[in-house]
């Protein structure tokens, strides 16, 4: 197993003074580096009275470093995980009960796949055929219900949504806005996780489940709520207050009908050796696949990183960390691209002109800029500031554009003319600063009517779509641009 990586476990205690200090010292003899985020929910039964004890006792260890966190009023497991998340600083998080139900000694199984490249997330399922103490059946089918609820809404196949053990790459658990106080934060992060599309792994692990009089928490209460949250995470999307260019950037891959549509306007001009700008999170790379070499570029590696998860394993896609203002030209030169494919990229440069020669000086003659940008600079509203755009695009203006860096127009024409609406009364009317979850759904439902329009070629639309060839007398003028972080593609 890798060394080089610190574990964050969440511990969220409410009322737990006779299993506390047991399970902590559990998770400390597991021979992992890591953090141990204590959270004590308001507890009233002596549990900070441990904790006090626990913290005297514990001395200096930098592989095993302790850190408590007291909340004022119990608000509940969801409340407390929440609290824990904030202070997050390993690589890798899990959460931990207090109650001796989970056992830490299966770390190591549980942070493989992650560790491996291999997933973003791992649930531990107590169903999978690990040994499991004997109890209550409704209490089990309870929790097959609320898996298969949240199945059927989310579209994965786990075996047990329920469960406590839920290891993180840090880098997804930080981008998730959890809002549930209780117990639906299960559900909630399920549902939360599946619209960002990661990849998770479920693992085999022993179960000690206690009885009510031994302090079981949990309750039929508890059951509806959690069928509750599964309903509204399944209609309501609860990333208004994320990251806005994030948040637009997930909410457009889930749109899969509509991109499919819009890739399918891009393919007949796309070559066999392309350079991507601004890849983000590969909405668009993946279907690049079937190409003979894929440079996929952009300089927030937060994105890249989500990206080599993906296509790690494919030899013929690179993902790489440019700056533009330093970049290479020769070198890449040197990969012999046929096609540069910009998407939705062009409008976060402040100098649109230097980055177009860029792209002129990196292709031979005869190869292709295949070109993505929003339209129409009257429809220019909160989501556009939000999201870091400088402008939207005429059509004469973006030809004049492209002629002057010395290319050669092809195609030049608008799509999508029903978005205009949306986005106006969005982002100009409404001033919200993220394409909401519903209009981005609502996209894939207009995939045959924006076939029809591209028949009748309208003369409007929210966005352009451009292809031109270089010339052989192309200027190599100032090439100088930089493509700003949290950029949305």
């Amino acid at each position: 197993m890798r060394k080089d990586f610190r574990l964050s476990v969440i511990v969220p205690v409410y009322n737990e003074r006779h299993t506390l200090a047991k399970i902590l010292d559990k998770v400390r003899a597991v021979p992992i580096r890591k953090e141990i985020l204590l959270v004590d929910d308001a507890s009233t039964d002596g549990t900070r009275t441990v904790i006090e004890k626990v913290v005297a006792a514990w001395g200096d260890d930098p592989d095993n470093e302790l850190r408590v966190f007291l909340q004022e009023q119990n608000a509940g497991k969801g409340a407390a995980v929440r609290r824990g998340i904030e202070h997050v600083r390993g690589d890798i998080a899990l959460i931990q009960d207090a109650d001796l139900e989970y056992n830490p000694d299966e770390y190591p199984q549980l942070i493989e796949p992650i560790l491996a490249g291999d997933a973003d997330v791992v649930y531990g399922s107590r169903f999978l055929g690990g040994p499991r103490r004997v109890l209550f059946f409704r209490h089990t089918m309870g929790n097959r219900l609320l898996t298969f609820l949240s199945n059927l809404f989310t579209d994965l196949n786990l075996t047990d949504m329920e469960t406590c053990y839920k290891v993180f790459r840090t880098d997804i658990l930080k981008r998730i806005h959890l809002q549930s106080n209780r117990f639906g934060i299960e559900p909630e992060i399920t549902a939360k996780l599946a619209k960002m599309g990661c990849r998770i792994y479920e693992i085999p692990i022993s179960y000690h489940g206690r009885e009510y009089w031994e302090g079981k928490k949990i309750g039929w209460k508890d059951g509806f709520s959690a069928i509750w949250t599964i309903a509204k995470y399944a209609i309501v999307d609860g990333e208004a207050d994320g990251d806005p260019a994030f948040v637009t950037l997930r909410r457009l891959r889930n749109a899969r009908r509509y991109n499919d549509w819009v890739w399918s306007l891009l393919e007949p001009h796309v070559g066999n050796r392309v350079l991507e700008v601004g890849c983000g999170v590969g909405n668009f790379t993946h279907y690049l696949r079937q190409r003979d070499f894929v440079l996929a570029t952009d300089n927030d590696e937060r994105y890249l990183e989500m990206l080599r998860t993906s296509v790690g394993h494919l030899d013929h896609i690179e993902v790489e960390n440019i700056d533009w203002e330093k970049a290479d030209f020769e070198a890449l030169r040197a990969r012999n691209f046929d096609t540069v494919l910009c998407l939705n990229v062009l409008e976060h440069i402040e100098n649109d002109r230097g980055a177009l020669a860029a792209f002129a000086s990196i292709l031979p003659t005869g190869g292709r800029l295949v070109l993505q940008v929003p339209a129409l600079q009257a429809i220019f509203g909160e989501i556009d500031r939000a999201i870091g755009h400088h402008r939207r695009y005429e059509r004469r203006d973006l030809q004049r554009l492209l002629e002057e860096a010395g290319f050669e127009v092809e195609s030049l024409r608008f799509f999508n003319l029903p978005g205009v609406i949306g986005w106006y009364v969005n982002g100009k009317l409404l001033g919200r600063r993220a394409v909401p979850g519903i209009q981005a759904r609502f996209a894939n439902l207009l995939v045959p009517l924006l076939r029809l329009e591209q028949r009748l070629q309208p003369s409007r639309g929210m966005a352009l779509v451009a292809v031109g060839r270089k010339r052989e007398s192309a200027s190599t003028g100032d090439r100088s641009f930089s493509i700003p972080e949290r950029t949305a593609h």
